[in-house]
């Protein structure tokens, strides 16, 4: 089960550096001039979780395996992108691919030179998203007549697309994306099948000079607002900083260079954590002598769905679920303590996964 975040943003705001910084390689090009990086880059990366880490101090297994997120670096857009432009219709191609969208803007000042010539994260936000916008309407204009059509024949799958596509119209005609629409719950599926990109989750990452990292600056302090009315995430980082620290191999001199500077811990451990949960995503572990792993599963999944992350055999031939929270695992000191303070639960096909569950699958095929 893959989940990934496109990196999307204007030319020259930093996100193939925070791309490379965030994988800790050097794939995607950053250079000073626009569409540098042609084909989308994509990179796993271990979610932090100091969970695992707790729950491996007290099992000392093998191996500990973190779960992943996937990132995946998209080509500059610039204005005219809907039509064409640049690299327009490859970046739309590419982001329509993706789970969710992590919106870089450029927050500093400096030599690099601004596509528009001048530093307005604001702008370059609007930039971005009308571009998606206008996409998005050209795309359901062209299926809204076929709809129509199959509609007048009786097609009852037709006449359910349409009481979703054309409320969507109408907000993208209006300037909105598709995600201010309200759907129910039983329309949700009908919108996911129409793939527009205004409907994906977004983060915007508020990429400020080295010096204003912890405590962000004006422009950062704008999209941090903008944010906030819309209903979105937002996370202030330095690519530069980020860069630095990912070229550095000890852990104690990562640590001291961020402390240096005022931080607790890397932007891109935020920007990870901030991509999980924009994704709807929780952590469940297994734990054992041979590995101690996290895993990922959407929120809502039942513990058989869980089981079949691990393996396909285990969802069909779930019997139940051996359960301890991670809070009374590491109280007990461990799923033998677990056990025999009463805190090992036998959980059915009905059970709706917790964030931090701590799972033995019992199954029969």
């Amino acid at each position: 089960m893959g989940f990934n975040c496109g990196i999307v943003g204007l030319p020259n705001v930093g996100k193939s550096t925070l791309f490379n910084a965030l994988t800790e390689t050097a794939q995607a090009e950053a250079a000073n001039y626009p569409f540098c990086t042609i084909e989308p880059n994509t990179g796993r990366v271990a979610v932090p979780d100091e969970r695992l880490e707790a729950i491996a101090a007290i099992q000392k297994p093998q191996q500990v395996i973190p779960t992943f997120l996937e990132f995946v670096d998209i080509a500059g857009l610039v204005r005219g992108a809907s039509k064409g432009e640049g690299l327009g219709n490859q970046f739309l191609a590419n982001i329509r691919e993706v789970d969710a969208i992590v919106h870089v803007l450029r927050c500093f000042e400096g030599e690099v030179t601004h596509v528009d010539g001048s530093v307005d994260p604001v702008r370059d936000a609007e930039t971005v998203e009308t571009e998606l916008m206008l996409a998005d309407l050209e795309s359901l204009e062209r299926q809204h007549t076929a709809a129509v059509k199959k509609a007048r024949g009786g097609d009852k799958e037709a006449k359910e697309k349409l009481a979703v596509m054309e409320p969507v119209m109408k907000a993208l005609e209006e300037g909105r994306p598709a995600s201010s629409v309200t759907v129910t719950p039983e329309q949700r599926p009908l919108l996911r099948q129409l793939n527009l990109l205004t409907a994906k989750p977004i983060l915007y990452a508020a990429n400020v000079e080295e010096e204003n990292a912890a405590s962000g600056n004006a422009h950062s302090a704008r999209v941090e607002e903008m944010a906030k009315a819309k209903g979105a995430a937002c996370v202030v980082i330095s690519a530069a900083i980020e860069a630095e620290v990912a070229a550095l191999d000890d852990p104690e001199e990562k640590e001291m260079f961020l402390s240096e500077l005022g931080l607790e811990e890397t932007g891109l451990a935020r920007v990870i954590r901030a991509g999980y949960g924009l994704l709807d995503l929780i952590t469940f572990f297994t734990s054992g002598p041979k590995e101690v792993r996290a895993w990922t599963v959407h929120k809502g999944a039942t513990a058989p769905q869980a089981a079949g992350v691990i393996h396909s055999d285990f969802e069909r031939g779930f019997i139940r679920a051996e359960t301890i929270a991670y809070e009374d695992f590491i109280a007990c000191k461990g799923e033998q303590g677990a056990k025999d303070a009463g805190k090992l639960r036998m959980e059915g096909k009905t059970y709706v996964c917790r964030d931090g569950d701590i799972f033995h699958f019992r199954f029969n095929v």
